[in-house]
């Protein structure tokens, strides 16, 4: 009961509270014991979401918790019965700038989720790396996981007293054992025995036998070992399907004698799923495995009266009711909120830079703006076929096969998450539905991690609590309704805790391809969304100028709507050569961006942006929400801005695109110029640069 009593298998601080979300929605589909959402996404299909994290062992093992990360995740979206067909990756780790260690952390990592995701034949398609102080010594690794399928062959998790259980996968060994725990506790030992030992090519050939075995409807239940190994996946599968199971520990392939039965039942070995099916038809599946080169052994069988009952052999190691097990007492824990909030949002602001060219390039330099193409060129974001937009570019987009594309992003932003939680959560899902809404696809559903230090602290508490709010508020108000998520508390280390860190992962659907690629000679620049004096969180804050506080920006519910479904008809239209957000690093960072990605200079007039009179620091560098860039063509220029009339979103024709250089003026004076080549050497190389100095 350790294990599935543990926080991170229970979530018995924060259960309680997830119900603030919404979850159900026109395309969402409910079946009992799925561990991924699902959404129908037309002519008979569904899609699979889930998200997941590994930071303990990441923090210990970079490149065995990383990898193993990828492959629980990946089980999850099996369990429903769906193909995996992409992977999104989340990082987090320390000053990189400065810290040898969370340099080595960061490689090995990356190391991990590639090998493991390029062995499976499964794209990593998108994500994002961050880097902060607060994670000195310590990792955040989150990784979400896609699914495709028909939905007639979901598996609907029902089991009858006389079915065979099945273990299917590698064979269980002391890796893992106690990993529950461990991940429910803050980091102060390097416990190497609760990382978990991956395998990816047994991973593989496991999906293929599963999936045929689903296809001959030979599945009528099925779960994977994560957190807490076998004792979890019995305890949660009898109690969700409402029946007893008997368990004998001593028929599981093991991967040595002589494996005491306690460690069985919670070893985390990765690579095993736990499948129920009527015993006549467990023969057929054992035959499949055989095929494949994946074990299978005949474990137990399913019985009425909810008792799970743990035996070795002849001797009962333990019998106790299911729901017992699968159901921790839930906390009710105390939240108040912390006295730095109301300190920093006070903070005295710096003087602006006399020489913003200078800061520009600095902050294009920056670990948290730079091109991330160094992580995902060692990716296979192509494997597959599907991928029709790729990393580097947004929200990844794929190809489904009922002639509709996905699009999938993953974002957070701790530093506004640490001035304001319930705002800086609410701005992490609007930005992932901002990089959405850029690929022309329309946010359908989202997956929540919110990671957090100890619970038992009120002002961390309060921060988790607030956090939820602001997701809770900004997904009624848009319609998107919370399909999965995953809660990782007690990520502290000696140093302390963690800054609050959700990350959202959005999904969106469309019904043709994006047609975009960049900004032309003669385009017009055009900026939907007002600017507001919000440096709070900002990276030119805090990176340029190591400062803490101010106002954080704040998602505006009316201008949000607004300005992404005029956006969302523009881009549908094919009205737009290239759409952008603003976010980290404000419009400054976004122009420039726009500008490199087409190879191209841009003209832009700060007197023409949206605002309300803003000095040249803020207008340059907030990081408001709710704001886009296109690139619009003379022809289809009067037309979009029609169109953003209609949609009531304010906007603003800001300049043109041409030449070499970015350029900002206001008025008649130049506010700041730089060489698109000079900006874009800088940008694509300097996180290459930081990770191979050791």
């Amino acid at each position: 009961m350790a294990a599935e009593w543990s926080e991170h298998c229970s979530y018995k601080s924060s259960k309680k509270h997830l119900g603030m979300l919404p979850g159900d929605g026109p395309l969402v589909i409910r079946e009992k014991g799925y561990d991924s959402g699902v959404l129908d996404v037309g002519g008979g299909y569904v899609v699979t979401a889930h998200i997941e994290s590994h930071n303990h062992p990441s923090a210990v093992e970079p490149y065995g918790g990383a990898a193993t990360g990828v492959g629980g995740v990946i089980r999850d979206i099996l369990s429903a019965g769906t193909r995996p067909i992409a992977i999104l990756d989340g990082l987090r780790f320390g000053d990189i700038e400065r810290d040898a260690h969370a340099r080595w952390l960061f490689r090995n990592a990356v190391s991990g989720i590639s090998d493991y995701g390029n062995c499976l034949g499964i794209p990593t398609v998108g994500g994002e790396a961050e880097f902060d102080e607060c994670y000195g010594g310590y990792a955040l690794v989150d990784v979400a996981a896609v699914g495709f399928g028909r939905r007639e062959r979901l598996v609907k998790n029902r089991a009858a007293a006389g079915d065979a259980v099945l273990l299917i996968g590698g064979p269980t060994g002391r890796d893992g054992i106690g990993g529950a725990q461990f991940a429910s506790d803050q980091l102060e030992s390097q416990d190497r025995s609760a990382v978990q030992i991956p395998d990816p090519f047994i991973e593989k050939l496991t999906i293929e036998a599963i999936l045929e075995a689903r296809n001959g409807g030979l599945i009528h239940a099925m779960k994977d070992l994560g957190g807490g190994g076998l004792s979890c996946a019995i305890s949660e599968t009898a109690d969700a399907l409402g029946v007893g199971i008997d368990v004998d520990v001593s028929k599981v392939h093991t991967r040595e004698r002589g494996l005491p039965p306690g460690d069985i039942m919670v070893s985390e070995s990765q690579e095993r799923m736990l499948v129920i099916t009527p015993a006549p038809k467990a023969a057929k599946i054992a035959e499949i495995c055989a095929k494949f080169g994946v074990s299978c052994s005949e474990i137990g069988s399913v019985r009425g009266g909810g008792l799970m009952r743990v035996t070795d052999g002849a001797n009962i190691i333990a019998e106790m009711p299911a729901a017992l097990v699968a159901n921790a007492t839930l906390l009710d824990l105390p939240s108040r909120k912390p006295a730095y909030i109301d300190t920093i949002r006070q903070a005295a602001m710096p003087a602006p830079p006399t020489d913003h060219a200078k800061a520009l390039y600095r902050l294009l330099g920056a670990p948290n703006i730079a091109s991330k193409a160094w992580v995902y060129r060692q990716y296979d974001h192509e494997v597959g076929i599907r991928t029709v937009q790729r990393p580097g570019q947004g929200a990844a987009v794929l190809r489904l096969d009922n002639g509709r594309y996905l699009a999938v992003t993953m974002d957070g932003n701790p530093k506004h998450c640490y001035l304001d939680p319930r705002q800086g959560a609410a701005g992490c899902f609007e930005e992932a539905c901002r990089n959405v809404a850029c690929a022309g696809a329309r946010p359908a559903g989202m997956l929540d991690h919110l990671q957090f230090g100890s619970p038992r602290d009120p002002g961390i508490f309060w921060t988790f609590l607030e956090s939820l709010g602001g997701l809770a508020d900004y997904a009624r108000e848009l319609g998107v309704p919370c399909i999965g998520g995953k809660v990782s508390l007690y990520n502290e280390t000696a140093a302390g805790p963690i800054k609050p860190s959700p990350v959202i992962c959005v999904l969106g659907l469309a019904d043709r391809a994006p047609q975009l690629g960049g900004p032309a000679e003669g385009d017009s620049l055009v900026l939907v969304g007002e600017t507001h004096d919000e440096l709070g969180g900002s990276e030119y804050l805090e990176y340029l100028h190591h400062a803490t506080g101010g106002n954080c920006p704040i998602v505006r519910h009316a201008d949000s709507k607004a300005n992404m479904g005029a956006v969302l008809d523009i881009v549908g239209a094919q009205l737009a050569g290239a759409a952008h957000d603003c976010s980290k690093g404000g419009l400054a960072v976004a122009v420039s961006e726009m500008a490199m990605a087409g190879n191209i200079g841009c003209k832009a007039r700060l007197g023409d942006a949206p605002s309300a009179g803003l000095a040249d620091d803020r207008l340059l560098y907030s990081e408001t929400h709710s704001r886009y860039l296109l690139a619009v063509s003379g022809k289809n220029l009067g037309r979009v801005e029609a169109m953003l009339n209609e949609a009531g979103a304010s906007y603003g024709v800001m300049g043109e695109f041409g030449g070499d250089s970015i350029e900002f003026s206001k008025g008649k004076g130049a506010v700041a110029g730089l060489r698109v080549d000079k900006a874009r050497e800088l940008w694509a190389g300097r996180l290459e640069e930081l990770v191979s100095h050791g």
